[in-house]
C-alpha cells in the first residue's frame, strides 16, 4: 500500500484523527486513494480542519463492532453543519511490531491504545508482556522506533510498520476476527446519490438524530410510521444531552432514500411525533453490509 503524506496541496484533503498509519490513515487510502490524508491530534481539530476548509472531507470513526459506539462523534456531530457522503467498514487487524533485529523473544513491554490493547488482551497475558497505553496506535508505533531499547513493541496496523521502519513479528493478534470499524465520510456539502427506483432500499442509507416530544408512547408512535411503511431501521442508539437526563436525543439509520415515497411517508410521521429532528444525509450503503 503506498503511503501518501503530502503533495504540496496539488491534491484535495481528507481529514481524519491520529497519526499517519492509523487505521483511519488506511481508510482514507483505501476509500479516497486520489486524496491526500490529513492527519489530527483530535477529533475537534479534525472537524475544525473540515470547518475551515483545511481539508474537503473527514474520515470519522463511528462505531466499532467490540468497543461499540465512540461517543466523541455523538457529541461533535450534532454541532457542526456537517453531511455524511459516505460509509466505509474497515477490518480491524493488529501486528506485533518492533525495531529492525528485535525479536519476539526479546519483548517485555507492547505499546497501543487502551482499545487496542483491550482486543489483544490474550495475546499479551500469553506472551506475558505489560501492555502500556499509548495515545493511540499510530502513534504506539511512532513512539517504539524512537526508543533505544530492544525489548518494546507496539500493537499497530500494517501500515505503520512501513512508515516507521519497523518489522512486524506477529500478524493479526487481536482476540476477535469480526472486529470491525465503521467509519463515516463528513462534507460541508450534501451530496445526495440520485435516486433509482429500479434499486433496493438496502442500496441506501439515511441517517439521522431525533428528540421525542414529551407525550406517552412517542417513541412507539415513531418506530410505527417505519413499520407501517416497510421502512428498515438498522440503528438506533439513545444517548442524553448534558446534565438533562430526562432530554434523550436517537441516532438512527434507515434503509432507503427519502425520494423513495414510502421513506418519506415514514419520515413526515416521524416528524409530527419529534420535537427536533435533523437529517445528516442520504449516500450508498458500503458493499460491506451486503456481504
Amino acid at each position: 500500500m503506498s503511503i501518501k503524506i503530502d503533495n504540496d496541496g496539488v491534491l484535495p484533503k481528507i481529514a481524519f484523527q491520529g497519526e499517519l498509519g492509523a487505521n483511519s490513515h488506511m481508510a482514507c487510502d483505501m476509500m479516497y486513494p486520489e486524496m491526500t490524508p490529513l492527519p489530527c491530534n483530535t477529533f475537534e481539530d479534525a472537524f475544525g480542519a473540515l470547518k475551515e476548509g483545511k481539508a474537503e472531507k473527514a474520515m470519522i470513526p463511528i462505531e466499532n463492532s467490540i468497543a461499540g459506539r465512540v461517543a466523541d462523534i455523538h457529541y461533535l456531530l450534532p454541532r457542526a453543519n456537517f453531511y455524511i457522503v459516505g460509509e466505509f467498514y474497515l477490518p480491524i487487524h493488529f501486528h506485533v511490531m518492533a525495531k529492525q533485529g528485535v525479536k519476539l523473544e526479546n519483548i517485555q513491554r507492547v505499546y497501543s491504545h487502551i482499545h487496542a490493547l483491550g482486543q489483544c488482551r490474550s495475546y499479551t497475558q500469553k506472551q506475558g508482556w505489560k501492555p502500556i497505553i499509548a495515545a493511540d496506535t499510530a502513534g504506539a508505533a511512532r513512539q517504539v522506533s524512537e526508543m533505544e531499547d530492544n525489548t518494546s513493541a507496539s500493537y499497530s496496523p500494517h501500515m505503520a510498520a512501513d512508515l516507521y521502519g519497523l518489522n512486524i513479528l506477529d500478524n493479526n493478534v487481536e482476540d476477535a476476527e469480526h472486529n470491525t470499524t465503521r467509519f463515516v465520510v463528513l462534507s460541508r456539502n450534501e451530496v445526495l446519490p440520485d435516486f433509482d427506483e429500479n434499486r433496493p432500499n438496502q442500496d441506501y442509507v439515511t441517517t439521522f438524530t431525533f428528540k421525542v416530544r414529551n407525550i406517552p408512547a412517542s417513541l412507539y408512535k415513531v418506530m410505527g410510521g417505519f413499520a407501517t411503511n416497510g421502512v428498515n431501521m438498522t440503528k438506533l442508539e439513545s444517548y442524553q444531552e448534558g446534565a438533562k437526563m430526562t432530554a434523550t436525543r436517537f441516532f438512527a439509520d434507515i434503509e432507503g432514500h427519502p425520494d423513495n415515497p414510502s421513506v418519506a411517508l415514514a419520515l413526515q410521521e416521524m416528524q409530527f411525533f419529534c420535537e427536533e429532528y435533523r437529517n445528516y444525509g442520504t449516500y450508498l450503503a458500503a458493499d460491506f453490509r451486503k456481504k
